[in-house]
């Protein structure tokens, strides 16, 4: 379902008058994907999820800056709730979400951290970025598919990726396919995550996982420090047995989390 007031493509999961979780996704993904946490896992909460601009069937024109998404994101609480919502982000969604909260603090009222991405060496990204360009695409499904399973979807069920592919990858002109977002925002958003963190509020109850078989990390220890330093006892700080897709390769535990500040 689309949200009319806002510009993002919008996907809902459980009841209407639930609990609020406002959930996003991280670079090169899109909203679908919390469907499985939503509907096995969290089927008693309202799940708002978005397919972030640049991604999935949502607007892919920039601008693609923090401060753009959240625009777009009060526009998808503005169409579908007034009362604050609990953010649950992976990856880049979980650095969109501390910008959400800062920006707007009164629209949030606790944060779910999976393995956020954040302020990561510029080197590193520029990295990254060159390979979006270089190589943005694939021979076929079976090299996507490979790709995934050697790579940060190594620990996913099966008919989790089986669905990603379903959803999320397209036939391109050229006759290889890709996932469904756009390159050159890809790109764009590597920088983004060079820039220095923000924090919450000082008060917001907020949970941090980091994947510990993530190396080198994308959740810094100067990140954990700062954030501990602001939060105190409003933070739960954790790190997970597993590779990056946190939600996708453990979904009861990811639920856990999120029922740990309802």
């Amino acid at each position: 379902m689309s949200a009319s007031a806002s510009p993002l493509h919008t996907h809902l999961f459980g009841p209407s008058d639930g609990p609020g979780v406002l959930a996003l996704h991280g670079l090169t993904g899109h909203g679908r994907r919390w469907q499985n946490l939503a509907e096995r896992h969290l089927p008693d909460l309202r799940m708002i999820a978005p397919d972030l601009r640049g991604h999935g069937r949502s607007p892919w024109e920039p601008p693609w800056s923090f401060e753009s998404h959240v625009h777009d994101l009060l526009g998808v609480l503005d169409a579908h709730t007034r009362e604050p919502v609990t953010v649950v982000g992976h990856s880049f969604g979980g650095a969109l979400a501390l910008h959400l909260a800062a920006a707007e603090p009164d629209r949030v009222r606790a944060l779910v951290l999976l393995d956020p991405a954040i302020a990561l060496p510029p080197d590193r990204l520029l990295e990254i970025a060159d390979l979006t360009v270089r190589f943005p695409d694939y021979t076929d499904a079976a090299e996507a598919r490979s790709e995934k399973v050697h790579g940060d979807w190594g620990q996913v069920a099966p008919e989790l990726l089986d669905a990603e592919i379903a959803e999320h990858l397209v036939a391109l002109d050229s006759g290889r396919v890709n996932w469904r977002y756009c390159v050159p925002a890809l790109v764009a958003s590597w920088g983004e995550l060079a820039r220095e963190f923000v924090l919450p509020p000082s008060h917001l109850p907020t949970v941090l996982a980091r994947a510990g078989r993530v190396r080198p990390a994308y959740t810094s220890d100067a990140f954990r420090t700062a954030l501990a330093e602001q939060l105190g006892p409003h933070l739960t700080m954790l790190e997970l047995d597993c590779d990056h897709m946190i939600d996708q390769a453990m979904p009861a535990s990811t639920a856990e989390l999120v029922r740990k500040v309802l």
